[in-house]
């Protein structure tokens, strides 16, 4: 594609940025829909994260904002307008600006999972999840399987006011389900969901200790990383399904591009009329 003045810029933003796959698949989304954009990594370090992000949204040419680890809270608060799964979890991973210059923001990590494990055929409703990590992700993916009908989630987070903030929150939203706080994997959970960001060094093992598991458990990640993360070996190893970083990012992908698009859709329409 020729880039030019007129191509209107998208990004995501994080800290690290490099396993990042939005850049290429977005970048020809648009191409394919003959959309003149451009979608670029923009690695952001977190001791800056208010001042640089701040400084972005009043890029002119900039119409689109995703947001990675470890910022889906912190940029919560540049939204002038937030989706009803975003104020659900307090956090966000996509803004997008409207005609108006107003920054609109959602979040899709939750719906994204989920479509990952019904695309790979595993099912969600009625299974025991284990979730660990409580954090925006955490959050949006927690919130997303209950209303998917997971009969229960027990939650494995070491910061014990984020834990107590998210299961009471599931309690009041969710009063037919179980939730509780817990430091490992229950015997019985057969959906484990590594939502924390240990899996994104070379270095890392698994995110807690995961125990014995049915035969039928499925076990996820929101990490995106070309090799198995050490959670996605550990499935793959003893033939459990499985759901990875990319599975969960492809999962959202439409969603995502509809609403980077609605801005040049409604325009284009208003433009016709």
């Amino acid at each position: 594609m020729t880039i030019t003045g007129a191509t209107r810029l998208y990004a995501i933003v994080g800290d690290p940025i490099v396993q990042v796959r939005s850049p290429e698949v977005f970048t020809e989304r648009f191409r394919a829909a003959g959309v003149d954009a451009v979608f670029l990594p923009v690695h952001v370090p977190a001791s800056r994260f208010e001042a640089v992000f701040a400084a972005l949204l009043e890029v002119r040419n900039l119409d689109g904002l995703l947001v990675t680890i470890p910022f889906k809270t912190r940029a919560l608060p540049f939204a002038r307008h937030v989706g009803s799964m975003a104020r659900a979890v307090d956090a966000i991973n996509a803004l997008r600006r409207e005609a108006s210059g107003a920054w609109v923001g959602d979040m899709f990590d939750g719906l994204g999972f989920v479509r990952a494990v019904e695309r790979k055929g595993y099912g969600v409703r009625g299974r025991h999840a284990a979730l660990f990590g409580a954090g925006g992700a955490g959050s949006a993916i927690a919130h997303a399987l209950a209303e998917a009908g997971v009969a229960a989630i027990d939650l494995i987070e070491p910061d014990a006011a984020k834990a107590h903030t998210l299961v009471s929150r599931l309690r009041q939203l969710f009063p037919d389900q179980a939730f509780a706080i817990v430091d490992r994997v229950p015997p019985g959970s057969t959906l484990v969901v590594n939502a924390s960001p240990v899996g994104m060094e070379a270095h890392d093992g698994l995110p807690g200790e995961l125990g014995a598991l049915d035969p039928g458990t499925v076990i996820g990640d929101v990490v995106i990383s070309k090799a198995p993360t050490p959670i996605v070996r550990f499935a793959l190893d003893r033939g459990y399904g499985h759901v990875t970083g990319s599975d969960m990012h492809e999962g959202q992908v439409d969603a995502l591009f509809d609403f980077f698009l609605h801005r040049v859709t409604s325009a284009s329409a208003s433009a016709s009329s």
